[in-house]
């Protein structure tokens, strides 16, 4: 059964959901973000098979009614919740910086996006409000964020404390969302960034920060901005349907390490022709997918300019991620990494 064969009968159900809003199983339905058979087992237990033939009118829907799809098509009604998180506990992006209170560059376009995409988001700098109720309400966490996030650092503004970045660690393994920018890699560093003769390498698995473990890699360094030919793996995936094949605009490419052997890699960066010997090195992930015990990872080293933020391939990968990682669209995710860029753990040299 194809998606749009279902839409008629998620329309349905949702005018059916609308008349029982007051039962809470219904409601908790809503809040839902995976699972196909709770799902419809959730929406059972709430209303006898009578009544809900009743109000739909549709004999087939059992728990063999091909529950993904119905999932897909139905699920994307509701609004998801993301924080957009953009502590700067060491450089501070200017797309990300406020001036006299008013919101950032990005800040303002996603406020504009949201409700094209049915995401409500949610701004903030203020790291101390990490806390388990706090990160209960959304469905996913989105962050543009640098440096040790427990410090105060650069920005000044709040951070967590340690008993807070591991309740949000927490509950992205336990099924939240999680989608990165640019400097999310530049966050929450491994030992050997702190040292210039072992920055490059990758730290042992087992010895990474527990932050580095959830995103799935590691900033190095970057060099002068400059055109890179970003290289599609997988069209399947949200957004990368009609990814340009010499998509290669001007950006500040962060060259990375420390990366998870469970990445399912989106856009491979070429490094031929790029200038600076942090690029001497093996084509490597750019953007990925990943999952993190329950919880969705997405993450893309774009993001620095404000031109990659208005330009509109960039929205549609960083939406793809967005409504990936929060459950309102499919994709299959297996680990690709060691096939597409099988030399990715070749780190340039200092």
């Amino acid at each position: 059964m194809h998606e749009e064969s279902v839409l008629p009968l998620a329309e349905v159900l949702a005018g059916c959901f609308e008349q029982f809003q007051n039962q809470s199983l219904l409601i908790q339905f809503w809040g839902l973000t995976g699972g196909d058979q709770r799902v419809i087992l959730r929406v059972m237990k709430a209303m006898n098979r009578r009544e809900m033939l009743a109000h739909t009118g549709l004999a087939a829907l059992t728990l063999g009614l091909f529950p993904s799809t119905l999932d897909a098509a139905l699920f994307r009604r509701r609004k998801r919740k993301v924080l957009f998180f953009s502590k700067s506990s060491g450089y501070e992006h200017e797309v990300i910086k406020r001036v006299n209170g008013q919101p950032s560059f990005v800040e303002k376009l996603l406020q504009q996006w949201g409700p094209q995409e049915d995401i409500e988001f949610t701004f903030s700098k203020d790291g101390s409000l990490f806390s388990p109720d706090y990160l209960h309400q959304f469905d996913a966490y989105f962050f543009y964020t640098t440096g040790d996030l427990t410090q105060a650092g650069n920005d000044k503004n709040p951070p967590m404390t340690p008993e807070g970045k591991k309740a949000f660690l927490d509950a992205i393994h336990h099924g939240k969302g999680f989608i990165g920018t640019h400097s999310a890699t530049d966050t929450f560093h491994s030992p050997y960034y702190a040292n210039r003769a072992t920055m490059y390498k990758n730290d042992p698995p087992g010895q990474r920060d527990p932050y580095i473990d959830m995103i799935g890699g590691e900033f190095i360094i970057h060099g002068a901005q400059q055109h890179s030919l970003l290289i599609p793996t997988d069209r399947h995936f949200p957004g990368l349907k009609d990814f340009p094949d010499d998509f290669g605009p001007v950006e500040e490419w962060y060259t990375l390490k420390n990366f998870a052997s469970n990445l399912h890699v989106l856009l491979i960066q070429d490094t031929k022709g790029m200038k600076g010997p942090m690029y001497n090195r093996p084509p490597y992930p750019s953007t990925w997918a990943r999952f993190y015990g329950r919880g969705r990872v997405f993450y893309t080293n774009m993001g620095h300019r404000e031109d990659i933020w208005t330009n509109p391939v960039f929205k549609q990968v960083l939406f793809g991620g967005i409504h990936w990682a929060t459950h309102t669209a499919r994709a299959r995710i297996r680990p690709n990494i060691d096939q597409v860029t099988p030399k990715a753990s070749q780190t340039p040299t200092a």
